[in-house]
């Protein structure tokens, strides 16, 4: 068991190292509306991350013979992300970064929660990750049941964790940010928000190109 949390806890560190739209999706909403809200749009993530796995897991044979649903998902989540890209950039910046002390309105929470659901959620290559992981846990035969609970708990809430510590780092600097940094940034999101969106779209056109 605690050699399935050790190789748990590595594959989050990994997992946390890699920089993408998530990375600084969850920066500027740390810098732009706080910690709280930071915290919400983290907890999205982990959610699709929680969903991901109990669906390749359990089906993981059927995701990789049906090409089709990578397609679909990587066409719709490079549109979603280039649309968030679009959003973002001609975003008006705030006159003050909020200080934290005024408190978010529900529908906002919502709102962050669904943003870091979505942008990770409609990404292939999380799913791509997530099929890597169940095929390489079901490879272990020395797993046990509970030694695979144990893994994937100790991945998940380490990137949870790690993710937190980002947007808390992040909201350290917050006195820092000007509006026309707060507008850089907004900016430096929305390009990368828009690169990976393309990259999504001509990943898809690619597979779909290749079985045409």
């Amino acid at each position: 068991m605690s050699q399935a949390l050790l190789e748990g806890l590595s594959m989050g560190m990994i997992l946390s190292a890699m920089i993408g739209p998530v990375f600084f999706t969850l920066i500027q909403s740390s810098i732009e509306s706080g910690f709280r809200y930071a915290a919400i749009v983290a907890l999205g993530i982990f959610t699709s991350d929680l969903l991901y796995v109990v669906i390749t897991y359990f089906g993981v044979s059927l995701f990789v013979q049906n090409p089709m649903f990578e397609i679909v998902l990587g066409y719709f989540g490079g549109v979603v992300l280039i649309g968030f890209g679009v959003v973002t950039f001609f975003k008006k910046a705030p006159l003050r970064p909020n200080s934290g002390g005024i408190p978010i309105a529900k529908p906002l929470k919502k709102m962050g929660f669904l943003k870091g659901f979505g942008i990770n959620g409609i990404n292939p290559f999380v799913l791509l990750f997530w099929i890597s992981i169940a095929g390489l846990v079901n490879l272990k035969s020395d797993f046990r049941k509970v030694d695979v609970f144990v893994y994937y708990t100790g991945l998940l809430l380490t990137v949870f964790s790690i993710d937190l510590l980002k947007a808390y780092i992040a909201k350290q600097l917050r006195p820092l940010v000007t509006p026309k940094v707060m507008k850089n940034l907004n900016r430096v999101t929305a390009v990368v928000l828009v690169v990976f969106g393309i990259r999504l779209f001509k990943y898809a056109l690619d597979k779909h190109l290749l079985l045409t």
